[in-house]
């Protein structure tokens, strides 16, 4: 080990730059944040440092008080005349957490010192200084297309692989059910509303049977080994390559942007696993989403591109405004809600929203949204998930069925919180915890035997969302839309008269449905796959809101001279729409599992274009938080955060200690 020497005027000092030995490095103070220096070091071997000096290092090398750091933005030097460049880097250990105030004022001295340079320096120093202030819209820029291209891909390969579980395009194998039939002639629809065409052929088909019993019996068989092999592979692909792509991410991602550090759960493996295991995920019929998974990726996708710009790369504190415009990102490609993915990011995920930060959420979502629309995952030029072909009515009345699809959603939520938690809590306790490959094939295995025979569990949970949400046509010849229809051309709106037998069956349908995704959405968030929640909460409260509609329907038809119905409702006017009902409730259930507000009511509204529904919304969601924390006052996101005992301190709640900070301080000896 070799100390340099050094002249400096009238006196010398030995110093070292030596970081490997901890040893060595313990008897060290950082002197000016660029060298480490005895403690206690001579000055030509005779003369001591004096008594400030060695305690200004002290405190600088302790951060005990910021004051005492040095300003960088004035070109001072240290003792060796050598001019001091403002440090943009540090390192933070694995399941740490970062110091806020100093990445801040390190970042507040790199930026004057660039200001400095600017105003003095040459024509190269303003051009660092202008690429320093545009940096962040650079990044932010990359996150968007990075976000929207990833999405693009997920959503096409997701739709394509749920699909191949029925039946395949025979002429274009690349091609879903509905694209597969769009050019076809002689396209038809059956009872369930799914389209039926020369071009698409089943798999019992293809394998020439003829009779429905040996074909319904080869088609099932197909539909369980196709499912289980999607489930199968995608958590192997978990627990091989990336076991932080499990999940929902959306817990984690919360702790690491209050200032948390978990390396490697924003990493690329972690990006291309994730991507990878949402569609294969998705396409086996499990009770989940990729709606939250994709907050994952694109804040992997911002920590990725954070590095392309040191001074987000090697600050953390900066680099956490860059996720939580990244997070904004991943709802907006979700569900092509750009707005709402920016009050996401503000109301749920966020620990530190500045100002500039939301500016830059919105032009990330925006850029993400574009380039999802361009892509065209949805189909027929929608850019959004839930497009509703209707203008959506309600009537004053219809607010007491709103109110009460919140308390149902707050009912539903807490439920599904607490019996989650336990099913999690027992999955860490006992053996199955330690096979996860094992549990995400029985799972898988139960829910594609199960789904597969009801009808509206078989199909994929975004087309019966699509189905349920929708109001019921002069063409729609769909059981749930099995009505004696009073219309007198194929322009005007079609009033229901009577129920038929038809409906009668999908209600039946329905309430099996809304029984077994409850049951499997508890069993199946928090399996090592990639899984959200969105998507089956919207599912269940999509029923659940449904069959309320219906059963309004049914009062208003058969009492319309009550005081409710009266005013609006004639043999004419179309007095209650279920499809309605089916969005306020989706709206109502997710709210209650997540407790968010403002943020869901701007999602909802983007999802289905329905903006006369903004007041229903505001009603079933509010009202959705105010019963669900009338027992629990956190959502799912905050319940997990506590089972996996992560560091996260919420600045929505208010926290009693009684304790003082002398309780847990050392004395240090120098």
């Amino acid at each position: 080990m070799s100390f340099q020497h050094q002249e400096i005027n009238e006196f010398s000092v030995n110093f070292s730059n030596n970081q490997e030995n901890e040893a060595f490095r313990d008897n060290y103070v950082e002197f000016f944040g660029i060298t480490r220096v005895r403690k206690g070091t001579s000055i030509n071997e005779d003369i001591e440092l004096s008594e400030s000096i060695i305690n200004d290092a002290v405190a600088m090398d302790a951060g005990f008080d910021s004051s005492d750091l040095p300003d960088y933005s004035l070109g001072q030097k240290n003792i060796f005349g050598q001019v001091l460049r403002p440090k943009n880097s540090e390192k933070y250990a694995n399941f740490h957490t970062i110091d806020w105030l100093k990445d801040l004022l390190k970042d507040k001295f790199r930026h004057r010192w660039l200001n400095n340079q600017k105003e003095k320096g040459n024509w190269l120093d303003k051009v660092e200084a202008w690429y320093d202030a545009f940096s962040g819209w650079f990044l932010v820029l990359l996150i968007g297309l990075g976000s929207g291209i990833v999405a693009g891909i997920v959503d096409i390969g997701s739709g394509w692989a749920s699909n191949l579980k029925l039946g395949f395009c025979k002429p274009r194998f690349w091609l879903n059910r509905e694209q597969c039939c769009w050019d076809s002639v002689l396209m038809t629809f059956d009872k369930f509303r799914n389209p039926e065409c020369e071009e698409w052929v089943f798999w019992s088909n293809e394998f020439g049977i003829n009779d429905k019993t040996q074909g319904y019996f080869i088609s099932i068989i197909i539909y369980i080994f196709t499912s289980v092999c999607f489930g199968t592979i995608a958590a192997a692909f978990v627990k091989v390559f990336a076991p932080y792509a499990s999940g929902s991410g959306v817990p984690e991602i919360k702790t690491i942007l209050s200032g948390f550090v978990i390396k490697g759960y924003l990493g690329k493996w972690t990006l291309l696993i994730k991507s990878i295991g949402v569609i294969l995920s998705s396409s086996a019929g499990l009770a989940l989403g990729k709606e939250g998974p994709f907050v994952h990726v694109a804040s992997c996708c911002g920590n990725i591109f954070s590095w392309m710009f040191p001074k987000y790369g090697r600050n953390e504190a900066k680099k956490r405004e860059i996720l939580s415009a990244a997070a904004s990102a991943g709802v907006a490609v979700a569900f092509g809600a750009p707005i709402g993915g920016v009050l996401f990011s503000l109301e749920e995920v966020s620990y530190y929203f500045p100002l500039k930060t939301l500016w830059r959420s919105f032009f990330c979502a925006m850029v993400a949204a574009f380039v999802v629309r361009t892509i065209n995952p949805f189909e027929k030029g929608h850019d959004v998930l839930f497009f509703i072909e209707y203008k959506p009515e309600w009537s004053f009345f219809e607010l007491i069925p709103f109110v009460i699809l919140g308390f149902l959603g707050g009912a539903f939520g807490y439920f599904f919180i607490k019996l989650n938690i336990k099913w999690c809590k027992f999955r860490k306790n006992k053996n199955i915890g330690k096979y996860p490959i094992t549990e995400v094939i029985l799972v898988t295995f139960l829910t594609a035997s199960l789904g597969y025979l009801n009808e509206y569990t078989r199909m994929p949970m975004p087309e019966l969302i699509r189905h349920l949400i929708g109001k019921c046509s002069i063409a729609d010849d769909s059981i749930l839309c099995d009505y004696l229809k009073n219309t007198t051309s194929a322009n005007e709106d079609v009033v229901p008269l009577r129920q038929n037998e038809g409906v009668y069956e999908a209600i039946w349908k329905l309430f099996l449905a809304l029984g077994f995704y409850m049951i499997m959405l508890v069993l199946t968030f928090g399996l090592k796959i990639p899984c959200g929640l969105f998507v089956p909460c919207l599912t269940i409260g999509a029923i659940a809101g449904r069959l309320l509609g219906i059963a309004m329907e049914i009062i208003s038809f058969n009492f319309p001279d009550f005081f409710i119905f009266a005013a609006g409702c004639n043999e004419n006017v179309t007095c209650v729409i279920p499809g309605v009902y089916a969005i306020v409730g989706a709206c109502a259930f997710l709210g209650g599992a997540t407790r968010m507000t403002v943020s869901l009511v701007v999602i909802m509204v983007e999802l289905t274009s329905g903006l006369s529904l903004i007041v229903p919304l505001m009603v079933s969601a509010f009202s959705a938080k105010i019963f669900g924390d009338l027992f629990c006052s956190f959502g799912i996101y905050d319940a997990h955060i506590e089972l996996n005992n992560y560091p996260f301190l919420d600045t929505k709640e208010d926290y009693k200690i009684s304790a003082y900070a002398s309780d847990v301080m050392k004395p240090q000896f120098f």
